[in-house]
């Protein structure tokens, strides 16, 4: 896929991090706004004056959870574009459009579609299947072997495509849980820490920072992680699927181009004149 193919889903995947980015302050300002407007004394018991409790906004949480949710943040980020790119580059319509299969192997079946015309409609379609239907045709005519063999060539080349950023979405699902692991020890060292300097066993809310940064990381690691997972063995799912079809096409054109396949129709042709 060439690079200007490529640049609006990297545009696109940019726009909603800045609008993630936006509703993030918007929830910042929001609770902020709460927490300074004054309270109404009719409304508010006096166990809630003097026991309220404690609200966090998502970006103070975000905050909280130390420098390794950048790391995170930007796997998911990845995570996000090259799914988008995936499921576009994946369509079944853009593999294998039904019309120009069924109209490319009627036409062989009916002997109307010559050699350089076959070329040409290939080339005009310009998808994977259309790819391996080329490489076909150049071998017209010869033994079924050499023409079996291009469109394995072409599959193999085709399938390669088609497998295209999966290292990408496996390495997301395998780096970002061991990011989360790296913030859970970060966040206990500084507990550990806290209990080391101070006297934190007397008061939680020395132990509470550390904690919360532990676990926050490492459910943002695992957030990123398990829909990684899934879109990598969903795409590879989807990729083999496609290149076995394609396979299941390709030896439907052997048996029509190869010399074997024109040396049949040939005989059953002359079979048919000397009866009439």
């Amino acid at each position: 896929m060439s690079r200007s193919v490529r640049l609006p889903y990297f545009t696109t995947g940019l726009r909603l991090l800045v609008m993630v980015a936006a509703l993030l302050m918007l929830s910042r300002g929001i609770s902020m706004a709460q927490s300074s407007a004054p309270a109404d004394s009719d409304a508010v018991s006096p166990m809630a004056d003097e026991n309220p409790i404690p609200t966090r906004s998502l970006f103070d949480m975000l905050l909280a959870g130390g420098p390794v949710l950048i790391p995170i943040a930007v796997c998911s980020f990845v995570l996000f574009v090259f799914v988008f790119e995936r499921i576009v580059s994946l369509r079944r319509g853009r593999v294998i459009p039904g019309p120009f299969v069924r109209r490319f192997l009627q036409q062989l079946r009916e002997g109307t579609l010559e050699r350089d015309e076959a070329l040409d409609l290939c080339d005009e379609n310009a998808s994977h299947i259309a790819t391996v239907f080329a490489a076909a045709v150049r071998k017209w005519g010869r033994p079924a072997v050499e023409v079996e063999q291009a469109i394995l060539d072409a599959g193999e080349r085709e399938g390669n495509k088609l497998r295209r950023y999966m290292r990408v979405i496996s390495g997301v699902a395998t780096v970002s849980p061991a990011l989360g692991l790296l913030g859970t020890v970060w966040g206990m060292m500084e507990a550990f820490n806290a209990i080391a300097t101070t006297d934190a066993m007397g008061r939680p809310e020395l132990l509470a920072g550390g904690i919360s940064s532990a676990l926050l990381t490492t459910a943002a690691g695992l957030c990123v992680a398990i829909p990684a997972l899934i879109f990598h063995l969903f795409f590879v799912g989807k990729a083999d699927r496609l290149i076995m079809e394609i396979d299941d096409l390709g030896q439907q054109v052997v048996s029509e181009i190869s010399m074997e396949a024109i040396q049949d129709r040939n005989n059953k042709s002359g079979s048919r004149k000397k009866a009439a």
